[in-house]
């Protein structure tokens, strides 16, 4: 028998990602895990309101997002316990602008330059809802037909609530295929 165990957030664990934009013309970062798919094309970025990284994303209309893996989390991790009021994160990571003139993270193997669509305000958060402009891609990710291939991008996973960081695990099997022999099976 189940338990009821109150209102938790039970859809942990989601990947880390580090947001990028363009504040008073420098680049600043923050480690996000609020993160999630609205559609096909569209993904929600959420932060708490008093974050100093809001300014930017809603004066430009963009950002970026950056997927953390395990060779650079620990600048990951720091760039999210560290302030933007407080402290300057221009130089923390070596950048490059994307298309859309978002700092991008050169250590991060996968980055989405995003445009904010909408902003929904909720509890003292700032949800981002933002269309992918571009993704960008390191070869070493992609497969042979071009596709990304997350076994060898290997993100950083973060859950909540116990603030502990996890590696991604093994393919267990194709979308569809389970349900397939299971139909199999009830004929």
């Amino acid at each position: 028998m189940k338990k009821n165990i109150g209102n938790a957030m039970a859809l942990y664990p989601t990947p880390a990602v580090v947001v990028g934009v363009r504040v008073e013309g420098k680049a600043t970062w923050t480690l996000v895990a609020h993160v999630g798919i609205v559609a096909h094309d569209r993904l929600l970025v959420s932060l708490h309101a008093s974050h100093y990284i809001n300014q930017g994303i809603k004066e430009s209309g963009r950002l970026s997002v950056n997927i953390v893996t395990e060779e650079w989390l620990p600048k990951a991790d720091y760039c999210g316990i560290v302030s933007g009021h407080k402290q300057d994160k221009s130089t923390l990571f070596e950048s490059t602008a994307g298309e859309e003139g978002t700092p991008m993270v050169n250590e991060s193997p996968l980055t989405m330059e995003c445009r904010v669509e909408d902003v929904y305000a909720c509890n003292g958060f700032e949800n981002f809802i933002c269309s992918i402009a571009h993704t960008y891609a390191d070869e070493s990710i992609l497969d042979e037909r071009g596709k990304l291939d997350y076994n060898r991008l290997k993100p950083v996973l973060f859950e909540f609530p116990t603030y502990q960081y996890l590696r991604t695990g093994s393919v267990i099997g194709q979308c569809t295929e389970a349900g397939k022999q299971y139909e199999k099976s009830q004929a």
